[in-house]
């Protein structure tokens, strides 16, 4: 039973919510929005499980005298002062609020760092890419060429026609390559939907029996 309860209210719910879309009426509609209430509530307790989570996984770095302890001393240090800003000031949002102040000048720099950083990586991986080894290399090459002169404007100075094939490249053939990836993905979201309605995938109740 505590396997066949879980496999019926996943089918159950996961049939309504394909067919809601089919369906304009509205009490089904209705339905649909109690059904995305009850799963900002789910979301909420996901988030609260994450936190747990955090905190015993550091903790226990802490407890054993990791070598890499000093990262959760920053994470629970992190964690602990934003907790207490969301409680002293209770309109976190509102600009000049510690909390607002934090995010602001401690979170935004730390994304756009990161962020920043990835552009490095991306230049190595086009640098061991754009090597023109192969036909499919050299074409590469060149299309990222054409479209890197296409948006600066440089790439107009040189030629009026390097924007125009930089217009091309990416609404034809980079367009096509990202609708057969999108239609790839969709036909694997909806096999995976299948297959976990049907009971057949199930190891996101702990098991695969």
């Amino acid at each position: 039973m505590r396997r066949q309860l879980p496999l019926a209210l996943c089918f159950i719910f996961g049939v309504f919510t394909a067919i809601q879309y089919y369906v304009p009426h509205f009490r089904v509609q209705w339905f649909q929005e109690r059904l995305l209430q009850w799963l900002m509530t789910l979301l909420a307790f996901a988030f609260l499980l994450g936190t747990v989570s955090l905190i015993k996984v550091h903790y226990h770095k802490l407890r054993d005298r990791a070598p890499d302890r000093g990262f959760s001393l920053v994470v629970f240090a992190g964690l602990f002062t934003m907790i207490g800003l969301g409680f002293i000031h209770p309109d976190h949002h509102a600009p000049g609020s510690p909390f607002n102040q934090m995010f602001l000048n401690v979170q935004v720099p730390i994304e756009a760092t990161m962020f920043s950083l990835l552009a490095f990586y991306v230049a190595s991986a086009a640098f061991r890419a754009f090597r023109a080894r192969t036909l499919e290399a050299t074409l590469l090459l060149i299309a990222a060429a054409i479209v890197m002169l296409g948006r600066v404007p440089i790439g107009d100075l040189i030629s009026p026609k390097i924007p125009e094939a930089t217009r091309w490249i990416l609404e034809v053939p980079n367009l096509t390559a990202k609708r057969g990836v999108m239609i790839g993905v969709g036909l694997g979201m909806m096999a995976t939907a299948l297959k976990i309605m049907l009971g057949i995938e199930r190891a996101w109740m702990g098991g695969s029996d």
